[in-house]
């Protein structure tokens, strides 16, 4: 049907005569409603585009049947469900990949895009953190995915907890306790915040850190920088209120008090089983290092801020960027000092302290200073020792003869502390020495001994050394100088001909007033005449008591008979009141200090020939630096690897 009306409205307004302009509006609503368009003295209708308009008014109309319409939106349904499904998946699939820790593009993307954008290594830190915390604070974090340390093959038992894994982060990532729940996300059973300082100090002036590429190293000369112990304690303090509020404990003061007293289940450090949060503590650097009582009181103050909301504290007396803080690691001062900050975490307000810990020096490695820093340790009540840190030295390159571009070699000449790869064989080195010094080459005096109050770190004779399956040359049951001092043949004759002499003879006599006596079983090892009896077993007892070292009740199991009694043995009484332990010996009753290593770690292999060397735990830092979120996963399954390949040749 034509679109007569057009013409109409055409035809009645050529008829008038007098034609008066319209409004702005009526003209507006005229053109709107009838297709005019206006012009400059009047109007003129668009003919043409309204022919167009009802044409195509008309197709629509015979296109609006329900069978074109179906016809039509089928296909178009089809396509945006498709399309939208794949974007879908699409966006899980890239969170689940790049929020994993595995994901190749943490080191190959973000690195070098950190790197470009900021030339300048500590903002390239500064903003790496920031960005780790905003991520973590909206749940999108890079994390381990898989619980792969969910089968065990890695755990290993230091201080009494299994840790999932051995390896872990050293201070400096994360100096003012932003991200150790990121950091805890990404693998590692240990993350060392820190080191705070009592009041707040800004460091070295800036630069303080750059990088070595080639030879994927760093050198630094931070000075320390820190927030002051008390920022750092009031995050830590608001860290474990959210946890207790979360575990439905509330968020006062006295829900704080029952995560901190391990009502949760968890340490109260790292909030997470499996899992330990160091804090490290150190001095201002315009406290005189002369005046031993001034730096006492800066580390006694950070260590009653912030003991109680970390599992280990780490005394740092190793620092090259603070001048004369590595004098304090001769014997003397630093056993003074060490006797004051263990004096001050046992006394932190929550029901079992946190273990203390000393970090020392890689440059402090002749005979005289390690023995010292052993001795202060043992005198001191320190549960271990933290091996490396930065050094002044600068390594050659690796490889051997490869020459450092000029700008690196420029570099090089910076003052500061240096780490990278280059260090490892320096630090598998300085933990044998320490390792084979703190397990036999020195002791507590018997006073230090009955003055220190009992500790709850696990014995050398308990699960406090790590599995043998995976670390055997670390292994105390296997090593013997790693329990008790090495005795020899002479020590051993001499022990077995005095306790023949305390022996009571085999005879029907004896054995009857044996059995008429209240028995307490003593294990076969014990019996010197017993033929499964080795000097591995239980060391010769001291020549000045006159009570067998087996006589304890707790070795009531082994022997399926009791073999003879010594003359005068509490166990001869008829009393049933069991006897009074005498004092142990050195040798018996000292605990295995715990080596925590760091310098030069960056591989799988590496990680398991240090701790095969005697360390413990294996940290972390300049590797991570290098190769992104992800690099804890990546030594880990390289251990992993490494293990199953040695147990394939039949190692």
């Amino acid at each position: 049907m034509p679109c007569s009306r057009p013409r109409r409205l055409i035809g009645s307004l050529s008829s008038h005569s007098s034609f008066i302009r319209p409004s702005r509006t009526q003209r507006l609503r005229f053109s709107t409603q009838h297709h005019f368009y206006p012009s400059g003295h009047g109007f003129r209708y668009g003919l043409h585009g309204a022919q167009l308009r009802c044409a195509s008014t008309t197709a629509a109309v015979a296109a609006s049947t329900p069978q074109a319409k179906d016809a039509r939106s089928f296909p178009t349904r089809l396509k945006n469900l498709f399309l939208g499904t794949t974007i879908g998946f699409a966006l899980i699939l890239g969170y689940y990949y790049v929020t994993d820790t595995r994901a190749s593009i943490h080191e190959w993307l973000v690195i070098p895009c950190l790197r470009y954008f900021y030339p300048d290594a500590e903002d390239a830190h500064e903003f790496g953190n920031r960005a780790l915390k905003a991520l973590y604070s909206f749940g999108v974090h890079p994390r381990e995915r898989g619980n792969p340390d969910a089968k065990g093959d890695l755990a290993i038992e230091v201080f009494g907890h299994v840790l999932q894994n051995p390896i872990g982060t050293s201070a400096g990532i994360d100096k003012h306790c932003d991200i150790p729940d990121a950091l805890l996300a990404a693998g590692p059973a240990v993350v060392e915040i820190g080191g705070a300082t009592p009041l707040p100090q800004e460091g070295n002036p800036k630069p303080r850190v750059w990088r070595i590429p080639s030879q994927k190293a760093l050198i630094n000369r931070y000075g320390l920088n820190s927030e002051g112990a008390d920022h750092v304690a009031m995050r830590l303090r608001q860290r474990v209120r959210e946890f207790a509020y979360h575990m439905g404990f509330g968020i006062d003061e006295e829900a704080e008090q029952s995560i901190l007293d391990g009502k949760a289940g968890v340490p109260p450090g790292s909030l997470q089983p499996g899992k330990y949060l160091a804090v490290q503590v150190a001095k201002n650097k315009w406290t005189a290092d002369e005046d031993i009582e001034a730096v006492k009181k800066d580390y006694v103050y950070c260590v009653d801020a912030l003991a109680r909301y970390a599992d280990i504290v780490v005394v740092n007396v190793s620092s090259p960027n603070t001048p004369g803080l590595r004098g304090l690691q001769k014997m003397e001062p630093l056993t003074d000092i060490l006797t004051a900050v263990v004096g001050a975490a046992r006394k932190a307000k929550r029901k079992t302290p946190p273990k203390v810990m000393v970090k020392v020096s890689p440059d402090e490695d002749n005979e005289e200073d390690v023995r010292g820093i052993c001795d202060a340790v043992w005198d001191s009540g320190v549960d271990g020792v933290v091996v490396g840190n930065t050094t002044k030295t600068r390594p050659d390159p690796l490889p051997k003869g490869y020459n450092l571009p000029a700008h690196e070699q420029r570099l090089m000449l910076e003052q500061g502390g240096y780490s990278g790869p280059q260090t490892f064989e320096r630090t598998v080195a300085l933990v044998k020495r320490y390792r084979k010094l703190l397990d036999g080459g020195s002791y507590p005096s018997p006073e230090k001994e009955e003055e220190s109050p009992p500790s709850s770190s696990t014995s050398p004779t308990t699960a406090a050394e790590p599995p043998t399956t995976l670390f055997p040359a670390a292994s105390p049951l296997e090593t013997p100088e790693a329990t008790h001092p090495p005795t020899t043949d002479k020590e051993i004759e001499e022990s077995v001909a005095r306790d023949a002499q305390r022996l009571k003879q085999e005879t029907p006599e004896a054995e009857a007033e044996s059995k008429a006596q209240s028995i307490i079983r003593i294990p076969e090892r014990n019996n010197p005449f017993s033929a499964s009896h080795t000097s591995v077993d239980t060391p010769p007892p001291p020549p000045n008591t006159e009570h067998s070292a087996a006589s304890s009740p707790t070795d009531t199991t082994t022997s399926p008979s009791p073999p003879p009694q010594t003359d005068h043995h509490p166990a001869a009484s008829s009393s049933p009141t069991p006897p009074t332990p005498s004092i142990p010996s050195r040798s018996s009753s000292r605990e295995r200090k715990i080596i925590f290593a760091t310098g030069g770690i960056t591989t799988g292999a590496q990680a398991l020939e240090v701790l095969a060397a005697g360390a413990d735990v294996a940290q972390i830092y300049t590797a991570l630096v290098y190769g992104g979120i992800g690099t804890v996963s990546k030594i880990k399954e390289e251990m992993r690897a490494e293990l199953k390949r040695r147990q394939r040749q039949g190692r």
